[in-house]
């Protein structure tokens, strides 16, 4: 399945608390204010220092791993689909690919097809590339592919292509709301 909302834009990593930003209120200021303020919500201020700013935005999960210095399988991409028409967000690990039939089987749905931009930024209010796995403007089923938590730390976009943070994935997973599922493609 090729999509372009399968790609994770980041950037090449310059900046970030504790690598080069000198102050957690710069850091906190990399994340978009919508996210900032879904952090503050949740009771995760924490988090804001540790978001890292990126100078420019990249176009693969790849280049956004080697950004950061950590395994593909790291970052969490938040992919918007449509189940019949209406909106669900799949959380998946960079190194995978969303198996639509699996979504499919999951929800219930005839048919499951990529979002379309206009269908992802009405949904969670971030252009695709920036969207976090929370803090949306609607609400949405959410489901989060198992292959998340062999990780002990995952990296998710902070609401702009050029921002990201760590999150232990269990604890993503419970903020984003998400069912744990399998979702992941394998060789066909």
């Amino acid at each position: 399945m090729d999509q372009a909302a399968d790609t994770w834009s980041r950037g090449g990593y310059t900046e970030g608390y504790g690598a080069g930003m000198s102050t957690p209120e710069t850091a906190a200021g990399a994340a978009h204010p919508r996210f900032a303020e879904a952090l503050a919500r949740l009771g995760l201020t924490d988090v804001l220092p540790l978001v890292r700013r990126f100078p420019e935005a990249t176009r693969t999960a790849q280049e956004a791993a080697a950004a950061i210095g950590c395994d593909l399988s790291q970052i969490c991409k938040s992919l918007i689909f449509a189940a019949d028409k209406v909106p669900v967000l799949v959380l998946m690990d960079g190194a995978s690919r969303v198996d639509v039939d699996l979504v499919r089987r999951e929800l219930g749905a005839e048919k499951v097809t990529r979002a379309k931009a206009d269908v992802v930024r009405e949904t969670t209010g971030y252009a695709i590339g920036g969207i976090p796995p929370f803090g949306h403007l609607t609400r949405t089923r959410v489901l989060a592919d198992r292959s998340l938590l062999d990780h002990d730390l995952v990296w998710a976009a902070a609401g702009n292509p050029y921002a990201v943070f760590p999150m232990d994935p269990k604890s993503l997973i419970t903020h984003a709301g998400a069912t744990l599922v399998d979702v992941r493609e394998t060789g066909r």
